[in-house]
């Protein structure tokens, strides 16, 4: 049971020693604050104290680990002292469970209460003459066992207190170097005098260090240990500590050699201590060998996953469970423009803000991005997020995030993977610009009212602000403007509609070379050099464009004009633009072909319906005049000799021949016209080609050549009866012309699947293969026909197609083998024919 003894306490004689104690204990060469924390750790406590009691309070002359509120002013209250019951009783006093003593002193005590303390073992401390002053005590926060060794190294500790008696020179360590005392210390511990020889070498520093005392101590420390101290010699760090005498241990980082040659690194916690036999060094010793080792790999783990992640092609980020970002690699540094080793921004969603967007180029908060989103538990697959980074074109990456979860299930935090489609996302918005342009050129009437959509949609799905359109004028040759487009709606500045000149500026160079031009940075070109392009780059800086492509628009190999569009930051897939506008080029130019194409073919057909009409009106009524005049004087000739009858009658003759040319070129324009119509009804086409054969047999006879037909009793159609007539009797008269005397013509007629089929069959000259497509345009006679000088108008094919066709039939040649032609006529049993508009 402990007490405390007034009468001990209060004992003036040693109050006295205690005054002379506290006066002379600090002047001494052994720092008291080291001999505290020396028992400490030889008793693994966390506290340690050098006491002087007094009466009333208790003086702190050495402390290790007190609570800076007990220690503070060095001195406590003595209801604060466990120390008072080891003087008041002169012998060692100890307790392992403060908390359940059976003492309510202990159970009670302050040091319990406020400080948390629960176990104690502190030894008397004496002057030279023997008077108790003191305590040396250590002190835990935890309830613990006092065995009798560490009783006895406190004992041992205590007598380095008290003030020595004169000892012999020789004498390297006092007190300090029992062995016992070294050995029980846990910690590997070695003492060097000033001249670096080793004095002290405890079992737990062979244990590490491999050496055995005996072959340690009285050696210098570069015969065996050889430290190495931040690559200093060790005996210049030996003269600076103890030079320095510092009264708190100095820590240091040092590679010492194991007995087996290599090397160690360790913690060494350095103090020195001062006694009768002279100054000491004491050298604690931690192994930080697996640390180190474990943070060599830690660093070449750090350095293979930052190399690993900065040589990805894809944009890589991480955050911890605070949603602190820790990770940022090489890509996604380029894109913000971080340095590639400057630490992060401590506030890393700041330096990001408004520079993120969804795909409809809402701005996306922190919170909403997909790193965010997985921190807080989400699988984000495929996410697009838009990013609009200054001086940049706006870029598409692919995302997708996931937490990151440990085996315990513990949230370590969260990883985005961020890949770049721009161009992939560009080229299928491309897509639906081709489809876009397609369908603004199918509405358009002419090239400048297709141009305004076009250079939209082109420009909508580049992103870009401007674009404008250049054709070649056909009557000047010059190149203009025909339409342009501006994200903005204001053109009024002229920026649009000035006239290129050719071989000048980024418009004028293209339409001269025929090559498309791209200008990455028009802020710093080398191609626009003249005082006349230097101008035009102002004007598109002062517009806030950076980037210009130009292509040619192109029929072939002929240029129509020249494609220009604008950007408004630097853009950098030059390859990929180009092609995509040749390809919008290629429409316009197509479009434009089909257009001029189509303009000169009305023209061409107006021309050539004028000159029908021309010719078939203004010559049908001289003709008839003719023809009614040369019978006049034919019937009234009887006092008119041969010859001049002969004359007549072939005035007559050649101007009925005109007559039915004539009467052919109006049939055609009025029926192509539709001014024309067919009389339609239900017609016998066997008794049309059998009275058209009738009609034809004389002429045939006349030049030896034999019909032969093969026609059912009746096949009936719809039809105008004359209009069908008149195509069997020029497919008969072209049959029987071009055939050779002796020869047959074959006429057969049959219905087959809902058709009849009229095929009449020659063996005449033939057409040539690549002319049986031309042989129906008007006026077109066969190459074979007119080497041969036979006479035609090259009509009857013309108007026998442009019959069939109102017919809703088919008419076409084939050869027949081995010489000859053969036509088929097909038309509808039962369809009605087309009747042409009034």
């Amino acid at each position: 049971m402990v007490m405390l003894d007034e009468a001990v306490l209060g004992d003036p004689a040693r109050l006295v020693a205690v005054q002379r104690a506290r006066h002379a204990l600090p002047a001494q060469p052994i720092p008291l604050n080291g001999i505290a924390r020396l028992a400490a750790r030889l008793l693994n406590a966390p506290m340690a104290t050098v006491t002087l009691v007094g009466r009333d309070e208790e003086f702190f002359v050495g402390t290790y680990g007190l609570p800076h509120a007990l220690a503070a002013d060095g001195r406590a209250p003595i209801t604060y002292s466990v120390c008072a019951y080891v003087v008041a009783q002169d012998h060692p006093v100890s307790c392992g469970d403060m908390l359940h003593d059976d003492s309510a002193a202990l159970r009670d005590h302050l040091l319990v209460t406020e400080y948390g303390v629960q176990a104690f073992l502190g030894v008397p401390v004496r002057d030279a003459a023997d008077r108790l002053v003191g305590s040396m005590t250590v002190l835990d926060t935890a309830a613990r066992l006092w065995t009798d060794g560490q009783l006895a190294a406190l004992l041992e500790i205590a007598e380095l207190l008290r003030p020595p008696a004169p000892v012999e020179a020789s004498t390297q360590v006092a007190t300090l170097d029992s062995a016992a005392l070294l050995d029980s210390v846990q910690e590997a511990f070695l003492a060097v005098d000033p001249d670096g020889v080793v004095v002290g070498f405890n079992r737990a520093a062979q244990d590490l260090l491999g050496f055995t005392a005996a072959q340690v101590c009285g050696g210098h420390l570069d015969g065996s240990l050889l430290p190495d101290y931040d690559g200093q010699p060790i005996g210049a760090a030996l003269a600076r500590l103890f030079a320095a005498g510092p009264s708190r241990p100095v820590l240091r980082q040092v590679s010492m050699r194991h007995h087996d040659g290599h090397r160690l690194t360790v913690q060494t916690s350095l103090s020195v201590v001062r006694g009768s036999a002279g100054a000491l060094a004491c050298v604690f010793l931690t192994d930080l060998s697996q640390q180190v080792a474990a943070e060599d790999r830690a660093d070449r783990d750090g350095s293979f996953l930052a190399a690993l992640l900065d040589s990805l092609s894809v944009g890589v980020i991480a955050c911890d469970d605070t949603g602190q970002v820790v990770v940022v690699n090489r890509v996604l540094r380029e894109l913000q423009g971080l340095p590639a080793a400057a630490p992060l921004p401590v506030d890393y969603p700041a330096s990001v803000d408004g520079m993120l967007h969804d795909i409809a180029m809402r701005p996306l908060s922190w919170e909403q991005t997909p790193l965010m989103r997985a921190l807080r538990g989400e699988h984000i697959d495929g996410v697009d997020v838009l990013t609009t980074m200054p001086c940049d074109q706006v870029r598409t990456f692919a995302t997708a995030a996931q937490p990151m979860i440990a085996d315990d299930g513990r949230l370590l935090g969260a990883v985005a993977v961020a890949h770049e489609l721009t161009a992939m996302r560009r080229a299928e918005r491309f897509r639906a610009c081709h489809l876009a342009v397609e369908a603004a050129l199918r509405a358009a009437d002419t090239e400048t009212d297709a141009a305004p959509g076009v250079l939209q949609a082109v420009g909508t799905t580049l992103g870009w602000p401007c674009a404008e359109l250049f054709l070649i004028d056909e009557a000047s040759g010059r190149l203009r403007s025909v339409g342009h487009w501006d994200v903005s709606g204001h053109d009024a500045d002229g920026f649009f509609g000035h006239t290129p000149i050719l071989g000048a500026g980024i418009t004028g160079r293209v339409w001269q070379s025929g090559r498309a031009m791209w200008v990455a940075d028009i802020a710093d070109s080398p191609y626009l050099t003249t005082v006349y392009e230097q101008t035009k780059a102002q004007a598109w800086l002062s517009r806030g464009i950076r980037t210009v492509l130009a292509v040619p628009v192109r029929d072939g190999d002929t240029l129509l004009g020249v494609l220009t569009c604008y950007a408004g930051a630097q853009e950098i897939h030059e390859e990929l633009l180009t092609v995509l506008l040749d390809g919008v080029a290629a429409q316009i130019g197509v479009y434009v072909a089909l257009r001029r194409a189509e303009q000169l073919a009305r023209q061409l057909v107006r021309a050539h319906d004028d000159f029908i009409a021309l010719v078939g009106h203004e010559m049908r009524t001289p003709l008839t005049s003719i023809a009614a005049n040369a019978t006049m004087l034919d019937e009234d000739s009887d006092g008119t000799d041969d010859d001049r009858r002969q004359m007549l009658r072939s005035v007559a003759r050649n101007t009925a021949v005109l007559q039915k040319l004539v009467d052919k070129l109006l049939d055609l324009a009025g029926l192509d016209s539709g001014h024309l119509r067919l009389n339609v009804e239900r017609v016998d086409l066997a008794v049309i080609v059998t009275d058209a054969v009738a009609a034809a047999r004389h002429t045939a006879a006349d030049v030896g050549v034999l019909l032969r037909t093969d026609l059912p009793p009746q096949l009936q159609v719809d039809g105008d009866a004359s209009r069908l007539r008149q195509v069997v009797v020029d497919l008969l008269s072209n049959a029987v012309q071009y055939s050779p005397s002796g020869a047959q013509v074959q006429i057969g007629l049959r219905a087959d699947d809902g058709t009849a089929e009229l095929c009449i069959t020659d063996t005449g000259i033939g057409t040539l293969a690549d002319e049986r497509d031309r042989v129906f345009d008007r006026f077109f006679r066969g190459s074979n026909v007119r080497h041969q000088g036979i006479i035609g108008s090259g009509l009857g094919l013309s108007l026998a197609r442009a019959i069939v066709a109102l017919h809703s039939g088919t008419i076409r040649l084939t050869d027949n083998q081995p010489s000859g032609t053969v036509v088929r006529v097909r038309l509808p049993l039962h369809e009605p024919p087309t009747l042409p508009e009034a």
